[in-house]
């Protein structure tokens, strides 16, 4: 019984930890479901291209991204807003994106390290 128990309050403590987000954790970007990253808010490629940058979102998978930034909406959810850590902007352009962190987390398009 008691190999049960133990298992069990781990992966309480592992959920609750991804709930706690603080600012300065390193995340790394995962691989979408579909074709677009759906909770992670890049910009459309014409805005990307306008502003002089490379609309190609292939290279994202395994960058490391740093949390600046954490806002509790009024759902409940917490949108961060994420910065690269190398120092470089996002395609060139953006220096700052934003994501729902539980649904990003959920559907891997954030991994924890």
């Amino acid at each position: 019984m008691i190999k049960y128990v133990i298992p069990f309050l781990l992966s309480g403590v592992m959920l609750n930890a991804q709930e706690n987000v603080n600012v300065g954790d390193v995340l790394e970007i995962g691989s979408p479901d579909a074709r677009t990253y759906k909770h992670i808010d890049f910009p459309r490629a014409n805005f990307i291209i306008k502003r002089g940058g490379i609309a190609n979102y292939k290279n994202l998978k395994g960058q490391k991204v740093v949390v600046t930034a954490i806002e509790e909406k009024k759902d409940g959810s917490k949108e961060i807003k994420l910065k690269k850590v190398n120092g470089n902007r996002f395609f060139g352009s953006h220096a700052v994106v934003a994501a729902n962190y539980r649904k990003a987390l959920e559907t891997g398009e954030l991994v924890l390290n």
